[in-house]
């Protein structure tokens, strides 16, 4: 190496934090993109759209939610991860998209550790196991009889990949043989639901929860470590003795992996200071049966580490995916 050479790179190594944190100072001046991976309509995409105008006047800008759809949410996590690392693209994201569509979508080469900086987890989207109030069941021993007297007629729906695994458990421990069926959206699970083609349901509660108060459909349990605001009476699955696969989704913000960290910390600390607001969490998060969280990038990077950690486990549970090992 030259001596002109070394003293470039010396130069460059002293002004690139310089112009980090100029850059970060200066942010934004432009408007931001928000990738939503959801439709619209769906859970994220609403609470995306509610908190960018919001955000974009804390940060006096604009915020523009874009909807990138497809793959179980991987189009969306792409779209994010291939954008530049400039501040000015943020993106909402299940955790499922981001652990489990990796193992299963192999080809899309995305890795939720090395392409996206995380910014910081909004809520847990609590689900409800269900069924339709017509079953005449009312719990889980009742309704694995019920099953079990008329095999291969009861299917069930569920969002969650999680919840499969959870099915797949549930049959074995009670010589059930529950099968799950696709859908195309939550109207349409629920309408399914209510006709009684698929009269069990393991779905957001916020979608079931005027039916659970009208008779209509019973809830018998519902994840996450705490019972839902929305329904109190139901138990969560760890007070019933379920225990294995039932882990909570939940959504959260990244960017671009390579994003500068103050620019990372100032998205951080806007959106906390938004979600902190009682109004704002009774109308926006509490009202939709999600449960606020609001933590930091390093906090959000741990729980990823774990959950990254439990992806390949939940995948093989399902049965779906028999090629992954």
């Amino acid at each position: 190496m030259s001596r002109l050479t070394r003293i470039a790179a010396l130069l460059g190594a002293i002004v690139l934090p310089s112009t980090v944190a100029v850059a970060a100072s200066d942010y934004p001046n432009r408007p931001i993109r928000a990738i939503a991976s959801q439709g619209p309509g769906g859970i994220s995409d609403l609470f995306m759209r509610v908190l960018a105008d919001q955000l974009g006047p804390a940060l006096g800008t604009t915020v523009v939610v874009e909807n990138r759809v497809g793959a179980a949410g991987s189009i969306g996590a792409r779209a994010c991860a291939d954008a530049e690392p400039d501040g000015y693209t943020i993106c909402i994201l299940n955790n499922e998209a981001m652990v489990i569509n990796p193992i299963i979508f192999e080809k899309m080469n995305f890795d939720a550790k090395q392409h996206l900086e995380h910014v910081i987890r909004l809520y847990y989207l609590q689900h409800v196991f269900a069924v339709n109030a017509s079953l005449g069941v009312k719990n889980f021993d009742e309704l694995a009889a019920l099953a079990k007297s008329k095999p291969k007629t009861l299917n069930y729906i569920t969002p969650s990949l999680s919840k499969v695994a959870f099915m797949e458990a549930f049959n074995q421990k009670h010589g059930t043989d529950f099968v799950r069926v696709p859908f195309k959206g939550g109207g349409d699970a629920v309408n399914s639901m209510m006709s009684g083609v698929t009269p069990v349901a393991i779905f957001g509660i916020g979608n079931l929860v005027e039916l659970i108060k009208a008779g209509k459909v019973l809830g018998f349990a519902v994840d996450g470590d705490k019972r839902s605001a929305l329904a109190p009476d139901i138990p969560t699955f760890k007070e019933l003795g379920y225990t294995v696969h039932v882990w909570s989704s939940s959504h959260g913000l990244h960017m671009p992996k390579g994003t500068p960290k103050p620019i990372v910390d100032k998205i951080n600390q806007a959106v906390v200071k938004i979600g902190s607001d009682p109004e704002f969490q009774k109308k926006h998060v509490l009202a939709r049966g999600l449960s606020p969280v609001f933590d930091s990038p390093e906090h959000f990077a741990k729980i990823v580490e774990v959950e990254i950690g439990l992806g390949r486990d939940v995948v093989k549970a399902s049965g779906l995916y028999p090629n992954v090992k």
